[in-house]
Formats: C-alpha cells, sequence, structure tokens
C-alpha cells in the first residue's frame, strides 16, 4: 500500500473537510492515508511517506499568505530533502482577492525547492468546497502516482 501523507492548515474547515474528502478517496483507491492537522504533524515524518500532500487556506490581500498555523510547518520545510518525493498541495480561497488560492503556489513552490516531484497542478476551491472536486483530483493523484510508482 502506497503510505500517503496529508497535512493541512485550515481557518474555517473548508481545507479541512477538502482534505478529508481527498483522504477518503484515496483511501478508496487503496492507499495508506495519515491525515494531520498541521499543528499535529512534523516535517520530519514527511520522508517516511510516499506520496505527499499539503493543503492551506489562503487569506488576506497580499500576494501569497498561508493559513497562520501552516506558516511554522512552510517555514520549517526548507530545511528538508525531499529529493523525488511525490507530492501536490491543494487549497481553498476567495477570488474575489487579488491573489486567488496564493497559499497553493507558495507550497508548490517550497516543495519544489526541496526537491520534491509535483505530480499534478494543485487544487484551487474558490469559496466552499465542492466535494466532487476535491474526490476528482484525489482521483488524479492516485492515476499519476500509479503511472510513476
Amino acid at each position: 500500500m502506497t503510505k500517503t501523507i496529508i497535512v493541512y492548515g485550515s481557518e474555517t474547515g473548508n481545507t479541512e473537510s477538502v482534505a478529508e474528502e481527498i483522504a477518503s478517496a484515496l483511501k478508496a483507491a487503496d492507499f495508506d492515508v495519515t491525515l494531520k492537522e498541521v499543528t499535529q504533524a512534523s516535517v520530519g515524518d514527511l520522508s517516511d511517506y510516499d506520496l505527499i500532500l499539503l493543503g492551506s487556506s489562503t487569506w488576506g490581500e497580499e500576494e501569497k499568505e498561508l493559513q497562520a498555523d501552516m506558516v511554522d510547518f512552510y517555514d520549517d520545510l526548507e530545511g528538508a530533502d525531499l529529493s523525488g518525493k511525490p507530492a501536490a498541495a491543494f487549497g481553498c480561497g476567495d477570488s474575489d482577492y487579488t491573489h486567488f488560492c496564493g497559499a497553493v503556489d507558495l507550497l508548490e513552490e517550497r516543495l519544489e525547492q526541496i526537491g520534491a516531484t509535483l505530480l499534478d497542478e494543485g487544487l484551487r476551491i474558490d469559496g466552499d468546497p465542492d466535494d466532487d472536486d476535491a474526490r476528482e483530483w484525489a482521483k488524479q493523484i492516485a492515476a499519476k502516482f500509479n503511472k510513476t510508482g
């Protein structure tokens, strides 16, 4: 079974809901999934997993702004080495802001900086999450992982 970790930061519960849907879809595809809220996760644990998914909501008018609980984890990622590890990012945002889902951009950039291989474009959800979008994205991630893994 593919050991997968999903680490998320969620302000209102939307990104948490998306993370749960992604986890459910991956479990249905026979992935062994660990779901962790970011304050319960450690960057050091990521290397123990075959697939890494990071999620954060985007808040504020800044160009790219992470959910508050995700900031320290994101900073700690800078020293990690995830060379060759398949990964992807997801999050919720509001398209009324100038920079829609900038947190997903930040996570993707950091994952690439530390050597991870992005499997797919990040999932960016506008407003309230659509469970179908999360499940479909998870299925795409599973299919791409199975092709590379």
